[in-house]
């Protein structure tokens, strides 16, 4: 802060809304929080600084002055209740998040924070602090170290039995689980979170976000009609909201469709009023790209969608591990059809038909091969795939053991009446 201070005055902050320059701003506001005023008129033009140095220094990109911002302040919280404190920390370290490509400092804060908590004895806003820091780590992929930090936590929190904050933590465990692949897990705390809710009122954010994560899990279990109506009510609650998370709601809705062989509602959705020209980019026409490919059963224009729209598709993990599956799918359909009628075909003629690389198509048959989806071998020295003849089953056999199964129902039942002459 500036040694020299202005007096804590709806006229100093007046003086630095009519500034010329941010930087001139950024230093009137420093100086009214030099004020060594405590009258609770100063105490609330000090919070209105605060505030709006907050969304300068956001402006300005200045995220490291914003982490050095909430060190000066400290003396200042001493002197307001705790829960405004807790209210202007928990506003600075969001604002640090809405400055791109501060992931690290915005760890490093959480982490100082998280400390001075502890020395303060301020047990509410730590654990809030610490419920980002988990966050956070798990966006960075520091899965363990988040893991141990929700432990903790949600021990903590159930002891105290702060419902709002139990639901955020559990949904955070759900999605920490699911980024590692603990399924059963995901689900635990997925329920748990959905009971603390209905004890309580939780806001629509949370509601949705709450539906979005029901959706991911139903959809991995391959139950798309259920994650359908899971994401739809999540993208009803951020579109009232107009949250950004309602065009990855409605994204994933339009993967539903095309997972389950209804590629051809997608365009309908799509051109619906409700969503109309307000979610239009990049992100729905990658669904419709795909779609397009499914309902034409195309794999060339699968992979034209997928190096088009990479980063849509395969930048979104959850679309990518859906298409690879879909993709797997649609590749064994047609590779089937196109060797039915051949009992031997070159490689090479198939790649072509299919309109792929031969060393991906090879990959492919040898692995279906495996896999048992036909009878046959690849001769690599030809070039060429050898197919058998399905294997026709002896009818002998079944009827063989069903005729030794009657014969032993029948002994049965003789020794039974045997038994009963004997009595």
């Amino acid at each position: 802060m500036s040694s020299s201070s202005l007096p804590a005055t709806t006229a100093s902050l007046t003086q630095a809304s009519e500034a010329t320059s941010p930087s001139e701003a950024i230093s009137i506001y420093y100086q009214i929080l030099a004020n060594p005023s405590s009258s609770p008129e100063a105490l609330r033009i000090k919070e209105q600084a605060i505030s709006n140095l907050s969304d300068l220094l956001r402006q300005e990109n200045r995220a490291e002055e914003l982490k050095n911002l909430l060190t000066q302040l400290r003396p200042f919280f001493s002197l307001i209740p705790k829960a405004k404190t807790a209210k202007i920390v928990r506003g600075i370290v969001d604002t640090v998040a809405k400055i791109p490509g501060t992931s690290d400092l915005q760890i490093a804060l959480c982490k100082e924070i998280v400390q001075w908590t502890r020395d303060e004895k301020r047990t509410f806003l730590r654990q809030r602090i610490e419920a980002k820091l988990a966050a956070l780590l798990m966006e960075n992929k520091e899965y363990s170290e988040a893991l141990a930090l929700l432990s903790g936590l949600i021990k903590e929190v159930r002891r105290l039995d702060d419902k709002l904050l139990l639901v955020e933590i559990d949904l955070l465990e759900s999605k920490l689980h699911f980024s590692l692949r603990n399924l059963p897990k995901a689900k635990a705390a997925l329920t748990a979170a959905r009971t603390a809710a209905n004890a309580i009122y939780v806001p629509p954010a949370q509601q949705g976000t709450i539906d979005l994560q029901s959706g991911i899990l139903h959809a991995e279990e391959k139950d798309y009609k259920t994650a359908y109506s899971y994401f739809y009510e999540a993208f009803e609650a951020f579109n009232a909201l107009e949250d950004p998370q309602a065009i990855y709601s409605l994204k994933y809705m339009l993967l539903c469709k095309i997972m389950v062989s209804q590629a051809d509602d997608v365009a309908g959705i799509i051109s619906s009023p409700k969503v109309g020209l307000q979610y239009q980019g990049p992100e729905l026409d990658a669904m419709k790209a795909v779609a397009d490919a499914h309902s034409k059963r195309s794999l060339k224009l699968f992979e034209t969608a997928l190096r088009n729209f990479r980063a849509q598709l395969e930048g979104d993990p959850i679309v990518h591990r859906h298409l690879s599956s879909l993709y797997d799918t649609l590749l064994e359909q047609n590779l089937c059809r196109l060797i039915e009628p051949f009992s031997r075909v070159e490689i090479a003629h198939i790649a072509e038909l299919i309109e792929l690389p031969a060393e991906h198509v090879e990959k492919k048959l040898s692995q279906m091969i495996l896999d048992k989806k036909f009878a046959g071998t690849l001769d690599q020295g030809a070039g060429c795939l050898v197919i058998f003849d399905d294997p026709k089953t002896d009818a002998i056999y079944p009827a063989t053991l069903e005729t030794i199964e009657n014969m032993g129902k029948v002994v049965d039942s003789l020794f039974v009446r045997s038994a009963k002459i004997m009595v």
